[in-house]
């Protein structure tokens, strides 16, 4: 319960600091490769479009390569803009992948890998694994939600999990 107005600033002092570590957390799970300017903006930075790189945390021997569209403007600087639903996905075996029994035998929902806030607040990039073992292979889907409206823009790219030789 709030009891005085220095008691409202400090929670909301701690609800802000951690909406910018889980922002900040989120970022740091790609590495970005590059990016290209989209549209040019008098103040703040260019929209663009960036690509990350991340390895699948639980598939050793597995890295996906994002592209998505970053909003500019100062907004964007600032980070309240929204970014557009659009994004591709390419995955590739990079090492040797060894599947693990929980990956086997995963659920027809997929396993969330990757998650990248991309508005201020309520608007995520994410991208969920499947395992297809009749053809053994790993799909990974990329797309877009809200908390009350998501985006049919969809992406996906498949390993075939395969013997590694150097």
């Amino acid at each position: 319960m709030v009891k005085t107005k220095n008691d409202a600033y400090k929670m909301m002092s701690v609800f802000l600091l951690s909406m910018v570590a889980l922002l900040i957390s989120h970022s740091l799970w790609a590495d970005q490769i590059g990016s290209v300017s989209t549209k040019f903006k008098i103040l703040g930075a260019n929209d663009k479009i960036v690509i990350e790189a991340f390895d699948d945390p639980d598939v050793p021997g597995a890295t996906c390569y994002l592209s998505r569209a970053k909003t500019g403007g100062v907004g964007g600087m600032v980070g309240v803009a929204e970014d557009s639903s659009d994004a591709s996905i390419s995955c590739r075996q990079i090492g040797p992948i060894t599947l693990s029994e929980k990956i086997k035998n995963g659920d027809l929902d997929g396993d969330e890998v990757f998650k990248k806030s991309t508005s201020l607040l309520f608007k995520t990039l994410q991208v969920v694994r499947f395992y297809d073992a009749k053809r053994n292979v790993l799909v990974y889907l990329t797309y877009s939600d809200r908390i009350i409206e998501g985006s049919p823009k969809n992406s996906i790219s498949i390993i075939p999990v395969k013997a590694w030789n150097n």
